[in-house]
């Protein structure tokens, strides 16, 4: 399903972070597949993998996320060692506006790697993910990529490494990989995910 190919010869940049954005990852085809076959999400946020029906094309693209080969990849690209930490999938369907706010990931994780999976988009409707030089402003950025199916946005944590993208509310379809520090920090995420699911359905209306 992945064209690891695609992800190796990925521009790599190393300000104001080390980060990498790549496209045709996944072919067009291949998109309309995996949409089709998306969990059926009917709520904002990402969701932990464990807790959504995997299928079809859609098993076919997370099989890949989960394999070494990304692994080796992601280590030589980003100068980082992955081959032997633990990973976190969480998947999107839907965004709202409040989504997408400037920040900087937690000390747990070490790499974070996003492939996208819409069919076209308008960046004036906003929700491209941003490398952005520093925490102050969305518009002071290094690179945009949009959300369309095959493109990718890959980084490694740092002090500097502030990203997000302008709001946006609706379908933006994303598979977000994290690699944490260690397992203890992925039993921590996985319980926080199942927490908040379990408030989300106690207050089908919060947001």
């Amino acid at each position: 399903m992945i064209n690891f190919d695609a992800i190796r010869n990925a521009d790599v940049a190393t300000s104001p972070f080390t980060y990498l954005a790549g496209s045709d990852v996944v072919s067009a085809d291949d998109g309309r597949r995996i949409r089709q076959d998306y969990p059926a999400i009917t709520k904002s946020g990402y969701h932990p993998l464990s807790r959504l029906d995997v299928r079809g094309a859609f098993g076919e693209l997370i099989r890949d996320l989960q394999s070494a080969e990304l692994a080796d990849i992601l280590s030589d690209k980003l100068g980082l060692e992955l081959r032997d930490k633990p990973r976190m999938i969480t998947v999107r369907k839907l965004s709202k506006k409040t989504d997408g706010s400037i920040h900087n990931d937690s000390l747990s994780k070490i790499c974070t790697f996003l492939i996208y999976l819409n069919e076209d988009w308008d960046a004036e409707n906003g929700g491209a993910i941003r490398a952005l030089n520093g925490d102050q402003s969305m518009d002071d950025f290094a690179a945009e990529v949009m959300p369309t199916a095959g493109n990718v946005f890959g980084f490694a944590r740092s002090e500097t490494s502030w990203h997000g993208h302008p709001p946006f509310e609706g379908e933006r379809y994303v598979v977000q990989t994290t690699f944490l520090i260690d397992q203890a920090a992925l039993d921590r995420k996985e319980n926080r995910g199942g927490l908040q699911l379990f408030l989300k359905k106690l207050n089908p209306f919060a947001r």
